[in-house]
């Protein structure tokens, strides 16, 4: 064949990938057991980052084990019972972890973020969840640690990641002062190569002032590219990514980069980790005693639903209940209910969505599954 191409692309200085790059995944855990990488290797995805949110399992001490799993548990709603035993815990600095994942030959490409969470674990043990690194010879400690992360055989390119707030119990992470995030973004920038990865969540989708100042800081100290996120679609501020893209656009010229998804994001509820309430303050006593007994008192309570009501007046996330379905009930009584909404059922039984929603559970001896569609849900025809 002698005719040309009837395209032809310019990609110079571009990565030509043969699949889809996913740069959001916490994966950290899972290749343990799971070496085809699934659902990602089912679905065209080629390469995976992980080590999103400043959550991972490296570095780790072997005393500090339960800590990281439970960080996982409670940010990425991951049974524990599953963490425990699929982990094999073959490493313990953060290149031992990627020499472990590289040995297990993977389906897929593996990128690594430097999780901030579990270097201040190893760095300060339980002090890390409770405060900022006190000393000069600590915060150089940390500094030697983000250096030390930084050589990896599965990577090309070293990256850290943080967040400034996330569902149940407090990260380490959000306890890092200034000083210590210069510190680590500094190692970037004597490198001259990396990213910074951070959860900008408080309210998704919603960049406050707080936080403009706080990606401008990264993105000065670090004179690399800082991804963040979440700017997902909202039907309660339907201007809410627009009005983030405005106010970030002199960040997003320097290097910032948003992540967001096309796609419907849902979730599935169970009522026994319910993973998806966990940002709101009344849900804490959920968590804090998870027998079925306990958490059926804390649904049966008054003032635990009282207090749900006047946070669902200023929701974070959550505020509809139109889009909660009824997924699965155990109880055959119940069955008719499945696939229905719980704002249609509050409305036939006379009750407001938070009655429905909690009556229902505890009906179903809180073995009920509901399924929450929680952004990009507004259909554009």
């Amino acid at each position: 064949m002698t005719d040309g191409a009837a395209t032809v692309i310019d990609a110079a200085d571009l990565v030509v990938a043969p699949g889809f790059i996913d740069p959001h995944t916490h994966y950290d855990a899972q290749i343990c057991w799971d070496g085809a990488v699934t659902p990602s290797s089912w679905h065209g995805v080629t390469s995976v980052i992980m080590g999103n949110c400043g959550v991972g399992i490296a570095p780790c001490k072997p005393k500090a084990r339960e800590v990281a799993m439970r960080d996982l548990v409670n940010v990425e709603a991951i049974p524990f019972d599953v963490l425990n035993m699929g982990i094999t815990w073959d490493w313990e600095t953060f290149p031992e972890f990627i020499e472990a994942a590289a040995r297990r030959s993977p389906s897929l490409n593996l990128g690594f973020l430097a999780p901030l969470t579990p270097f201040r674990h190893y760095v300060m043990g339980e002090a890390s969840m409770e405060r900022a690194l006190p000393t000069t010879r600590r915060r150089r400690s940390r500094r030697c640690s983000a250096r030390r992360s930084m050589p990896a055989p599965l990577a090309s390119r070293r990256r850290s990641s943080t967040s400034t707030w996330l569902p149940g119990p407090p990260l380490a992470c959000r306890n890092a002062s200034r000083d210590e995030l210069k510190a680590y973004a500094n190692a970037l920038k004597e490198r001259g190569k990396g990213a910074i990865e951070i959860a900008l969540t408080r309210k998704i989708a919603v960049m406050d002032n707080e936080e403009y100042e706080l990606l401008d800081f990264l993105l000065r100290e670090s004179g690399q590219h800082v991804t963040f996120l979440a700017l997902f679609d909202r039907d309660d501020i339907p201007e809410a990514v627009r009005d983030t893209l405005r106010k970030a656009a002199p960040l997003i010229a320097r290097g910032a980069r948003p992540q967001t998804s096309p796609l419907p994001l849902t979730r599935d509820i169970n009522m026994r980790n319910p993973f998806s309430f966990a940002a709101f303050p009344s849900w804490n006593r959920v968590f804090v005693d998870k027998s079925k007994p306990a958490q059926a008192a804390v649904y049966a309570d008054p003032a635990f639903r009282n207090q749900f009501r006047e946070e669902l007046k200023r929701p974070m996330a959550f505020g509809n209940w139109e889009r909660i379905n009824v997924h699965e009930v155990q109880s055959p009584a119940l069955k008719a209910l499945e696939g229905r909404s719980v704002a249609d059922i509050a409305r036939e039984q006379g009750k407001d969505g938070v009655d429905a929603f909690l009556d229902l559970t505890l009906k179903d001896d809180l073995e009920v599954e509901f399924t929450m569609a929680s952004f990009n849900t507004r259909s554009t025809a």
